[in-house]
C-alpha cells in the first residue's frame, strides 16, 4: 500500500498557488468530461519527486518534464508534444476554477504514473514511487455546473414501510471552491458542551450538526465525548479501541466512511484533516447496510428504539447531506438516507443532541447543549 503523507499533500498544495495566482485555493479534483475524458490539475503534478511543471502565459504552454521527457501542451489545443514530436491527444487542456487541468491519460502514459480508481469514494489514486495523491472526480459538462450551487436547504418526505417522515435536509457541495469542511469543538476543549448555535455563530459557519455520542448525563463539568475527533489537522480525541464508524475528510474535502479500527492509521498516513466517529453505518455503496454488532453496539434496542436522529450522506457526485429526523429507528433512518440520494451515510448523535443549524437559525433546534459539530464555512 503507497504512503501519502501530510508533508507531500501539504507541498502540492503550496506549490499550485503561485502558478496561477488564485486568490483563494481550489479544490484539487479529478474532471471527467461528457466525452469521458479525465483531466487533472497540472499542479498536482508539482508535488512527485522529479517532477517539473511549467506555464508560459503568452504562448499558453504547459511544458511537464521528468528526467529525459518533456511534455509540451497548450491550452484549447489537442495537439501536444512528447520530447518535440508531435501527438493527438484526446482531450485539449482548459483553464476552469482557479486551475490548469490536463489530460490525465496521456500524462500518466508518459510519465509513467499509476492511476487506480475508488469508486467507493468516487476518487482517483495517482501514484508515482512512494508519493500517492487521491483526488475526488467530478464529472459533467464543466465543472462549476457539477458543482452547482454551495448550499441548499430542504423539508422533505420520505415514505418507508407505512410511515412517512418529514426531515429536513442540507445539501453541501463539497468540491465547491467557497465551501469549507471543518470540526468544531463546544468550548474549544473536549469535555465543554455548548450550544449548536454558539459554536456555529463563534466559528463563522453558515451550517452546523451536531457529531458524535457523549456523555451528556453526568453531572461533572467534564462531558466526555466518545470516539475519534479531529480537526484541522489535529487528534483532539484519541480512541484506538472504538470500532464504530468514522467520517472522515481531508483538504479537498474528499470525505469517507472508515470502520473506527482503521481510522488511525488512515490519520496518521496523513488523510484526515478532520473527523468524527458515531455511527452505526446505515448506507454501504447506495445500499442499505447495518450491523451494529460488528461496530461494537450492545443496547438490544439500538434498531428497534425510535427517536430524533441525525445522520450525514455522502452522493457519488461528492455531495454532503446533513438530514435530522424524529421517530425513526435505525433502519428506517437508512432507508431515508438511501432515498435521500447518499451512496455511503452514518448516523450521528440523536435524541436531545439531533440539531441542524443554517445561516443563523435552527433548522432542528437541539433540546441540550452539545459536546461537538460539523461545521460548513462559505469562503470569498
Amino acid at each position: 500500500m503507497k504512503r501519502i503523507t501530510a508533508l507531500v499533500l501539504l507541498a502540492m498544495l503550496t506549490f499550485v498557488t503561485p502558478l496561477y495566482g488564485a486568490a483563494s485555493a481550489p479544490k484539487m479534483l479529478a474532471f471527467t468530461n461528457q466525452s469521458s475524458q479525465s483531466f487533472i490539475p497540472v499542479g498536482v503534478l508539482k508535488g512527485y519527486d522529479g517532477i517539473k511543471v511549467q506555464y508560459t502565459s503568452a504562448q499558453k504552454k504547459i511544458d511537464i518534464t521528468k528526467k529525459d521527457t518533456k511534455l509540451s501542451l497548450y491550452l484549447g489545443s489537442k495537439t501536444a508534444y512528447v520530447n518535440g514530436k508531435k501527438v493527438a491527444i484526446k482531450g485539449a487542456p482548459f483553464k476552469e476554477a482557479g486551475n490548469t487541468y490536463v489530460p490525465l491519460q496521456f500524462v500518466s502514459q508518459y510519465l509513467s504514473l499509476k492511476i487506480t480508481w475508488n469508486k467507493d469514494t468516487s476518487s482517483v489514486v495517482i501514484i508515482e514511487g512512494d508519493i500517492a495523491a487521491s483526488l475526488p472526480v467530478l464529472s459533467g459538462s464543466s465543472i462549476a455546473a457539477a458543482n452547482g450551487k454551495p448550499i441548499i436547504t430542504a423539508r422533505k418526505s420520505f415514505k418507508v414501510g407505512s410511515r412517512t417522515f418529514s426531515a429536513q435536509t442540507v445539501t453541501i457541495s463539497l468540491l465547491h471552491p467557497n465551501v469549507e469542511l471543518d470540526v468544531a469543538l463546544a468550548g474549544n476543549q473536549v469535555g465543554k458542551v455548548e450550544d449548536l448555535r454558539s459554536i456555529a455563530k463563534r466559528n463563522n459557519a453558515v451550517v452546523a450538526m451536531n457529531g458524535t455520542f457523549f456523555d451528556a448525563y453526568t453531572s461533572g463539568s467534564y462531558k466526555a465525548p466518545y470516539g475519534y475527533i479531529v480537526g484541522k489537522g489535529k487528534l483532539l480525541k484519541d480512541s484506538p479501541a472504538d470500532k464504530r464508524t468514522v467520517f472522515t475528510f481531508d483538504s479537498n474535502n474528499l470525505t469517507q466512511l472508515v470502520p473506527g479500527l482503521d481510522f488511525k492509521d488512515h490519520f496518521l498516513q496523513g488523510k484526515s484533516t478532520g473527523a468524527i466517529q458515531a455511527g452505526p453505518r446505515l448506507i454501504v455503496n447506495g445500499k442499505v447496510s447495518l450491523d451494529v454488532k460488528k461496530e461494537g453496539f450492545k443496547d438490544p434496542k439500538i434498531l428497534t428504539g425510535g427517536g430524533a436522529r441525525s445522520a450525514l450522506g455522502i452522493t457519488k457526485d461528492h455531495k454532503l447531506i446533513l438530514l435530522t429526523t424524529g421517530g425513526a429507528t435505525i433502519p428506517q433512518l437508512a432507508e431515508i438516507m438511501k432515498q435521500a440520494g447518499a451512496y455511503q451515510a452514518m448516523n450521528l448523535d440523536g435524541g436531545a443532541s439531533s440539531g441542524l443549524y443554517y445561516n443563523g437559525s435552527y433548522l432542528t433546534a437541539p433540546g441540550r447543549q452539545i459536546s461537538n459539530a460539523i461545521i460548513v464555512k462559505l469562503n470569498k
